[in-house]
């Protein structure tokens, strides 16, 4: 750690900038005072490839300058913007602030658009084609990169033109999670199930609550273990969107399907996180975004979410 909180390296990016400066000045001194003897033809006496000779003229004086004012120029810069280390510079530019004043006046330019759909509902704004079209934008360069393009998700990222939410599907809902982000966590369970045998019976339970193929006599030898599993699926596995408990009986499998899968989760549980938008999208955009996620699931935006 201590690299990370020491003046090292910034002194050392600062010291071979000035020293490369430094080098540069010198290379130039030197070669100006350095005086070759011309021979008679003018030529330093240098010969390459039997019948090639060095001329001995002198560097053109358009080349010198140029070298110069290159000299000059990075020490200019150096003075003005960062580039030694920690020094600010005189500008205190930096890129971070220029991104965020190119945030802050798209985000003026763009505020009379949002407005004009703040006090609409969101039914009404996840239907304006010009909502949508703002939305969509939104979504594929905030959401896509998880949840997809079509927003069908894939294993570990929800599908989000379905009605299976694991912390509600209102507007409202889709707005907090958007905002505040969610994190979700399911513990390894397998101590609390029992032995091998018991997760193994625990998960063909599971499959048979969802009406999936399992083996029945390990399906009924499961159901009194799954009473653990029930403290946050609910009884019957219908899931719990105060915690976002999945649903484990309408057939749709967030990490994988089948008794392996399940079994892995028991034995080894699940961390899953959508990091919160709030800071990186203003309140109306965040609104603007949730109408268009909440048209994935009530038929508004059918054609973006085909496959």
């Amino acid at each position: 750690m201590s690299d990370f909180i020491s003046h090292f390296w910034s002194n050392y990016v600062a010291a071979v900038s000035l020293l490369s400066i430094l080098g540069c000045v010198l290379l130039l001194w030197f070669t100006a005072r350095k005086r070759v003897a011309p021979s008679a033809d003018n030529t330093t006496g240098h010969v390459w490839d039997e019948d090639l000779r060095e001329a001995n003229n002198p560097l053109p004086m358009w080349w010198i300058g140029l070298f110069v004012l290159t000299i000059v120029f990075g020490l200019g810069y150096l003075a003005i913007f960062p580039g030694l280390g920690s020094f600010r510079g005189q500008s205190d530019w930096s890129s971070r602030g220029e991104y965020e004043a190119e945030v802050a006046k798209a985000t003026q330019e763009l505020a009379p658009v949002y407005a004009k759909y703040a006090a609409m509902p969101v039914e009404e704004v996840a239907r304006d084609p010009q909502a949508k079209a703002i939305g969509e934008r939104l979504f594929m360069n905030n959401c896509a990169q998880c949840h997809g393009s079509d927003a069908r998700g894939s294993k570990g990222f929800p599908n989000l033109t379905d009605k299976d939410w694991l912390h509600g599907g209102t507007p409202e809902k889709i707005v907090e999670s958007i905002t505040k982000g969610r994190v979700g966590v399911m513990p390894p369970m397998a101590a609390a199930v029992g032995t091998t045998d018991d997760v193994k019976n625990v998960a063909n339970y599971v499959l048979s609550l969802a009406g999936e193929p399992h083996d029945s006599l390990r399906a009924g030898l499961g159901k009194s273990k799954f009473t653990v599993c029930a403290a946050c699926h609910g009884i019957g596995g219908v899931g719990n969107q105060a915690i976002g408990a999945p649903n484990l009986s309408d057939r749709i499998w967030l990490h994988g399907y089948g008794e392996a899968a399940i079994v892995q989760m028991i034995n080894a549980g699940k961390h899953n996180e959508m990091p919160a938008q709030e800071g990186r999208l203003t309140e109306a955009q965040i609104r603007m975004l949730a109408s268009y996620v909440w048209g994935f699931s009530n038929n508004t935006n059918t054609a973006a979410a085909t496959p």
